[in-house]
C-alpha cells in the first residue's frame, strides 16, 4: 500500500505543478494586459499635456505678431504727413510712398497704405511694385467701412490684386474738425509663420469665431469650416469678396497625406487674443504611445526577472530582512540615545542661565570690596598691602570670564551666511533718485523700521534699484499730489517681499488681466513696457514680480531671493 500511495502522488504532484505554472502564466499575461493599458493611459495623458503647452506657445506667438503690427496703424493715423495728405496736400504722397516702403521693410509687412475717405488710395508701401495699391479704391472691403464707422477695424481676406490671404488691421483717420477725412491699413501675412508649423507639427489651424480657417499649416485647409454653416449666416457675395470662395466646404483633413495619421492625431485648443480666434493643433502621439508600450514590457519583464531572484532567494532575503531589522531597532535606539543627550543639554543650559546671575554676582561684589579697599590703602600710603589686592581682582575678572564663555559656548547660534545687496542701499538709492519728485508732489512716503532695513538678499543693485524706481513712478503717478505711498518689507521662505502700495483709485478687473502683457498701460503716454522689464529682471535675478489685490489702491511686490 506503501509504494502504491508513493505512485500515485507522483502525477498528482505534476499536475499541481501545472497548474500553477498555469496560473503563474494566465497571471503574467494579466499583467502585461494591465502593464499596457496603464501605460498607455500615462503616455496619453502627457502627450495631451504637451500638446496643450505646445498650443499656448504657439498661440502666443501669433499673438505677438499681431500685437507688433497692431500698433502700426495707430501711429500712422496720428502722423501730421498723413493727415496733410488726406486733407489734400498732395505734395506729400512722394515722401509718404517712401516712409510707408521703409516701415513695411522693417516691419515685415505685406503692404501699408492709406485711402481717402471714398476708399482711395494715395500712398501705398508697394507704390513702385507692378501690383501698387497707388490709385486702387477699396470702399468696398468690409474692414474700410468699419474702420470709419467704429475707428478700428480688422478683416483676414483674399488680396484682390496678390490673392494671396492675410489680415488688414485698419484705422481711421480723423480731421481737425474730428470727421473722418480716410483710412490707414496694414496688410500681414503669415507665410513664415505657417511654414515653421508644418515643419514642427502634424498639423495648426487658426479659426474665427464663425469656424472659418484663416491661418493654417496646410494650405489646403484655408477658408473651409470646422462646423457647418447655418443656411443665412453668412452672406455668399461677401464670402466671395473675403475668401474668392461664394460657398465655403466642410473641413477634411483627411487629406492624402494625412489619412493614415488622423485616427492616432488629438487635437488642442487654445484662444488666440485680441481677435477671437482660436488656434488648433494636431498632434500625433503615437511615438510616445508606442515608446510608453516599450518602456511598460520592459518594465513589466524586469519585474517578473525581479521576482523569480526574490523567490530563489527567499532563504537569504529572510536573513537580510532579520539583519536590517536589527540594524534598525540599533539605528533607533541611538536616535532616541541622540536626543536624549539633546535634552539633557538644554536643561544644562537652563540651569546655567538661571544661576549665571548669582555665579557673577559674587565676584563683582568682591571686586569693589577689593578695589574700594586697595583704595584706601593707597591713600594711608601702604601701597604694597594694595598691590596685594591686584591678583585677586584679576583672578575673579578670570573666573567671570570663563563663566561667560562657557554660557556663549553653549548656547552660540551660527553666524548668517554672507548676502549680496543690503534692501537699505537699494531704498536708499531709490529714494535718492526720486527725493525732487517727492519733494513736489508733497507726498506721504512711509517707510519700514529701521531693523526691517537690515536683510540682505541676493541680486544685482542697479537692477533691484531700477525696479523699485519704476514701482514707485507708478504709485506716484496712480496717487498725484499728496498722495500716501508705503515701502513694506517681508519675509516668505527662502524669499524677502518688497512691496510699493499706494492708495490711488486702484485697478480694474480688466486691467489686473493684462497687467503684465507688453503695449498695455493705463497712461495716455505709456508704452507699456515698464512692468514687463520689471518682471523679466526679477525673474532674471531668481525671483519675481507681482501685483497683489487689494480692496482699494494698488500694491505690487518684489519677491526677492535670499541668499
Amino acid at each position: 500500500m506503501m509504494g502504491i500511495g508513493k505512485t500515485l502522488s507522483r502525477p498528482g504532484r505534476r499536475y499541481l505543478a501545472g497548474i500553477i505554472a498555469i496560473g503563474v502564466l494566465l497571471i503574467a499575461a494579466l499583467g502585461l494586459l494591465a502593464t499596457d493599458r496603464t501605460m498607455r493611459a500615462a503616455a496619453l495623458d502627457e502627450a495631451q499635456n504637451a500638446a496643450q503647452n505646445e498650443a499656448a506657445i504657439l498661440a502666443a506667438g501669433l499673438e505677438s505678431e499681431l500685437d507688433k503690427f497692431s500698433l502700426v496703424p495707430l501711429v500712422l493715423a496720428r502722423d501730421p504727413q498723413v493727415q496733410s495728405l488726406m486733407a489734400g496736400n498732395n505734395t506729400q504722397q512722394g515722401n509718404l510712398n517712401l516712409r510707408l516702403q521703409q516701415i513695411a521693410t522693417q516691419t515685415g509687412a505685406a503692404v501699408i497704405y492709406l485711402m481717402n475717405r471714398d476708399g482711395l488710395t494715395l500712398a501705398a508701401s508697394n507704390w513702385n511694385q507692378p501690383d501698387s495699391f497707388v490709385g486702387s479704391n477699396y470702399g468696398f472691403r468690409r474692414y474700410y467701412r468699419d474702420a470709419r464707422t467704429s475707428g478700428v477695424a480688422t478683416e483676414f481676406a483674399l488680396g484682390t490684386v496678390s490673392r494671396r490671404p492675410g489680415l488688414y488691421i485698419a484705422r481711421r483717420v480723423d480731421g481737425p474738425s474730428s470727421s473722418p477725412v480716410g483710412v490707414v491699413a496694414i496688410k500681414v501675412e503669415f507665410n513664415p509663420l505657417e511654414a515653421s508649423w508644418a515643419k514642427t507639427t502634424a498639423g495648426v489651424y487658426v479659426t474665427d469665431p464663425d469656424g472659418v480657417i484663416l491661418v493654417t499649416s496646410n494650405p489646403a485647409w484655408r477658408f473651409s469650416t470646422i462646423r457647418p454653416i447655418a443656411p443665412g449666416q453668412r452672406n455668399a457675395q461677401q464670402d466671395f469678396r473675403q475668401f474668392g470662395k461664394a460657398k465655403l466646404p466642410l473641413f477634411n483633413p483627411r487629406t492624402p497625406e494625412a489619412s493614415a495619421l488622423v485616427p492616432r492625431l488629438i487635437e488642442s485648443l487654445h484662444p488666440v487674443a485680441p481677435l477671437d480666434w482660436k488656434l488648433h493643433l494636431l498632434s500625433d502621439p503615437s511615438t510616445s504611445l508606442a515608446g510608453a508600450r516599450a518602456n511598460g514590457r520592459l518594465l513589466f519583464l524586469l519585474l517578473l526577472v525581479a521576482a523569480a531572484v526574490i523567490a530563489g532567494l527567499a532563504f537569504f532575503g529572510a536573513r537580510r530582512r532579520e539583519a536590517r531589522a536589527e540594524a534598525s531597532i540599533n539605528e533607533r535606539t541611538g536616535r532616541l540615545r541622540e536626543q536624549l543627550q539633546q535634552a539633557n543639554r538644554l536643561a544644562t543650559l537652563g540651569q546655567i542661565t538661571a544661576g549665571v546671575g548669582h555665579e557673577i554676582r559674587q565676584p563683582v561684589a568682591a571686586i569693589r570690596i577689593l578695589a574700594e579697599t586697595g583704595e584706601r590703602l593707597g591713600e594711608r600710603g601702604a601701597h604694597d598691602q594694595a598691590a596685594a589686592n591686584f591678583p585677586q581682582i584679576t583672578a575673579l575678572t578670570d573666573r567671570i570670564g570663563t563663566i561667560t564663555d562657557e554660557l556663549r559656548r553653549f548656547s552660540r547660534r551660527g553666524e548668517r551666511e554672507p548676502r549680496d545687496v543690503p534692501l537699505r542701499q537699494v531704498i536708499d538709492g531709490a529714494l535718492l533718485l526720486l527725493r525732487d519728485r517727492i519733494a513736489q508732489l508733497d507726498i506721504d512716503l512711509i517707510l519700514p523700521q529701521e531693523a526691517d532695513l537690515d536683510p540682505v538678499v541676493r541680486g544685482e543693485h542697479v537692477a533691484l534699484e531700477q525696479v523699485l524706481v519704476n514701482l514707485l513712478q507708478n504709485a506716484f503717478d496712480a496717487t498725484g499730489r499728496a498722495g500716501k505711498v508705503s515701502i513694506d518689507i517681508s519675509e516668505s521662505g527662502k524669499f524677502r517681499r518688497l512691496s510699493v502700495s499706494d492708495n490711488g483709485p486702484g485697478l480694474t478687473a480688466d486691467q489686473r488681466a493684462k497687467l503684465f502683457q507688453p503695449f498695455v498701460t493705463t497712461k495716455a503716454d505709456g508704452l507699456g513696457l515698464g512692468l514687463v522689464i520689471s518682471q523679466d529682471i526679477m525673474r532674471g535675478l531668481g525671483g519675481d514680480l507681482i501685483e497683489e489685490a487689494r480692496a482699494s489702491g494698488t500694491r505690487f511686490t518684489m519677491v526677492i531671493a535670499s541668499p
